[in-house]
């Protein structure tokens, strides 16, 4: 047993260690969200379920409709010097609540992108009888493939022309607007960021999964993508990100034409720890919640489990796309958003954006900030990787 207090220590937007408690309370709270529903016999493979929307839906699935399944996630243990990672708290959380509700989940500590890893799982997927949905909802900044041995790495750059963009930063707690530039991506960076976040891995986990007969009747699978605002747009959506966001698209589109019931979610903005370290996205964020607030990752997942299993019909736009981000995207809301941000200076950084509630997010990433959580406490660190739940 291995007790300390543990504080919010880093650099930025990253933290050194996380809280346990406070990452299980976050878990608890996100379940409290999720109104239930009849269960039926449902399972789900969810590739990316210890954090962000990944884990929203795994827990809205679970907590709504009892759905039975696997996560797949790639977090660090706990050592002698630092805590585990957020992502295995909350897994281990996460466990413990679908053992309490009475369901069947396996985790899996294992880098996805590997061969060994699709194999291990589908043994799991077996052992379930196969599985009804895929979620696929990887934040990765490398991918090594194990086709070639190559390892790719992601970029954040713009195509075409650099860009410049007013972001939020933080000094000593306080907030601070700054000029960021972002460069042209090569031919190679480009490439290599569709290689990471593209749609060829989500492709290698459907065409496994038919190669041994494991999807049921009726099966679907979504990959979760963001379009955002035009005020992020080139950074975003007109950059490599986006790039590689259209290839996850195309995936979809490619899938369905073999007869797979395949569709990307597009899903509103949210604090993740894979957006804040994106210029600009933290600015617009918290402008967001300020002028109109946000839906959270589990009230969207909630709407999607819906239109999975059919008890909503699927909102799709005309390009099949599943679309839970148009409470932020309305012209209303936009315009809004467009107003403060051109108004954003250094001086009144503090009044046009909710600066404050966007840090707080950023540290509930970790476990901190979380209410009702003592964090004068010792709490054990030492939390081990859940077995089958």
């Amino acid at each position: 047993m291995t007790e300390r207090v543990i504080k919010p220590l880093g650099r930025g937007f990253l933290f050194l260690d996380s809280h346990p408690a406070g990452c299980a309370r976050i878990v608890r709270d996100m379940a409290e969200q999720v109104e239930a529903r009849t269960p039926g016999r449902r399972t789900a493979l969810v590739i990316g379920s210890s954090s962000g929307y990944g884990l929203a839906t795994t827990i809205a699935g679970l907590a709504r409709y009892g759905v039975d399944g696997i996560g797949v996630s790639f977090e660090k243990a706990p050592t002698a010097r630092r805590t585990a990672t957020a992502g295995w708290y909350r897994t281990a959380e996460t466990a413990a609540l679908a053992a309490e509700l009475g369901r069947s989940w396996s985790f899996v500590n294992a880098d996805a992108f590997s061969d060994d890893t699709k194999n291990d799982v589908l043994d799991l997927v077996a052992e379930l009888g196969g599985i009804d949905h895929l979620i696929y909802s990887v934040a990765a900044p490398r991918r090594v493939d194990p086709r070639n041995g190559e390892t790719y790495q992601s970029a954040l750059k713009t195509i075409g022309a650099p860009y410049t963009t007013k972001s939020l930063a933080y000094e000593d707690g306080e907030p601070v607007l700054q000029e960021v530039g972002i460069d042209v991506a090569t031919d190679d960076e480009l490439a290599q960021t569709v290689k990471v976040m593209g749609g060829e891995d989500w492709a290698r986990w459907i065409t496994a999964l038919q190669e041994r007969d494991l999807l049921r009747p009726g099966f679907n699978t979504v990959a979760l993508t963001y379009i955002g605002s035009e005020l992020t747009g080139p950074i975003y959506r007109q950059g490599s990100i986006g790039a590689a966001k259209a290839d996850l698209e195309q995936t979809a589109l490619n899938l369905a034409k073999d007869g797979v019931s395949a569709m990307t979610s597009v899903n509103g903005a949210a604090v993740t720890q894979a957006s804040s370290a994106i210029p600009g996205i933290g600015l617009y964020v918290s402008i967001l919640h300020k002028v109109h607030g946000l839906q959270t990752p589990v009230q969207q997942s909630i709407s999607l489990w819906d239109q999975l299993t059919g008890e909503a019909p699927l909102d799709l736009d005309d390009e099949g796309r599943i679309r839970l981000d148009r409470w932020e995207l309305t012209d209303d809301v936009q315009s809004a958003i467009r107003t403060q941000w051109e108004s954003a200076t250094a001086a009144n950084i503090g009044e046009v954006a909710d600066t404050e509630w966007f840090l707080a997010e950023v540290r509930r990433l970790y476990g901190f900030d979380v209410p009702g959580v003592d964090y004068e406490a010792e709490t054990e660190v030492d939390v081990e990787w859940p077995t089958k739940a």
